[in-house]
């Protein structure tokens, strides 16, 4: 089967930060690819000071640059807003991928109010990588509680395609510094000066080995 991990946020802007944890992803867990969600408009963060869906997209296939990481829009065919919703989409149209949810430490600190969040580790693992500042919350964290001995040991990432769910695991990787609220603090224009979406969205979104049939598709 097809080992896919699930890299999804707002990616307001993406940078190289997001592109390490998908490299150590691919290597660490022995995925085949990495898609990046990027979403129309995560639930949780406020819509002012949001660059346009396309801007973002284009952005991050500028970013990403790795023919094993893939970027996306698909939650707007879809029509979900809800991480849980839109792994549930991916299940039922890719039903011999294997996915993986991935996520930076700070994202674990606020798991548990993410909608329905325990459904979405009912239905995938969790890959969390580290993240300065970040660890100590995380590992304190109410969904870290919850999942309780259900973490697995990093040594046995490779192996979580046999993990009983939910399962969760922690990494600790080199971490970086970069971060798109301080990218957004330094150059709060920087989607004025992002590449033209049209220029990259053709090539860089799912793999032509896993893309929809024409019938029913789902990808923009």
């Amino acid at each position: 089967m097809t080992a896919v991990g699930l890299l999804g946020g707002s990616f307001n802007p993406a940078h190289g930060g997001h592109r390490h944890i998908s490299v150590e992803a691919l290597r660490r867990l022995g995925l085949d690819e990495v898609w990046w969600l990027v979403s129309p408009q995560n639930p949780l963060k406020p819509a002012d000071g949001m660059a346009l869906l396309a801007t973002r997209v284009a952005a991050a296939a500028a970013v990403a640059a790795h023919r094993r990481i893939h970027v996306s829009d698909l939650e707007v065919g879809l029509g979900t807003r809800f991480a849980v919703d839109t792994v549930a989409a991916l299940q039922r149209r890719y039903p011999t991928v294997r996915f993986i949810w991935l996520m930076g430490a700070d994202n674990l600190v606020h798991l548990h109010r993410w909608s329905r969040w325990r459904r979405l580790a009912a239905r995938v693992p969790i890959a969390v990588f580290a993240r300065p500042g970040y660890m100590t919350g995380a590992l304190a964290a109410p969904a870290m509680a919850w999942f309780g001995h259900r973490r697995h040991a990093a040594a046995a990432a490779r192996r979580w395609r046999e993990w009983r769910l939910p399962a969760i695991v922690v990494l600790d990787i080199r971490m970086s510094p970069l971060s798109a609220t301080a990218i957004r603090r330094v150059d709060p224009d920087w989607a004025s000066r992002s590449p033209r979406a049209s220029s990259a969205r053709s090539s860089q979104l799912a793999s032509p080995a896993l893309r929809p049939s024409t019938r029913n598709p789902i990808w923009p």
